[in-house]
């Protein structure tokens, strides 16, 4: 059985803050020529990164048992 290190010291957690963070403020108009669209994306990409470390920290504990 491996050993399975906790979430917030994985690069996959570190990479999926930082992208949802940007998507966050992206989305909530923090940047001033951010349009209707860019806004939308933004939010999409925050919601992409969460899904996609949530799904990569699943395959990991599931791969650890």
């Amino acid at each position: 059985m491996n050993d399975v290190k906790p979430g917030f010291k994985s690069s996959e957690f570190w990479m999926a803050a930082a992208a949802s963070v940007v998507g966050i403020l992206i989305a909530s108009g923090a940047f001033a020529d951010t349009s209707s669209v860019g806004r939308i994306l933004g939010l999409v990409a925050a919601a992409l990164a969460s899904m996609g470390y949530s799904w990569s920290r699943g395959k990991v504990k599931s791969a650890s048992k």
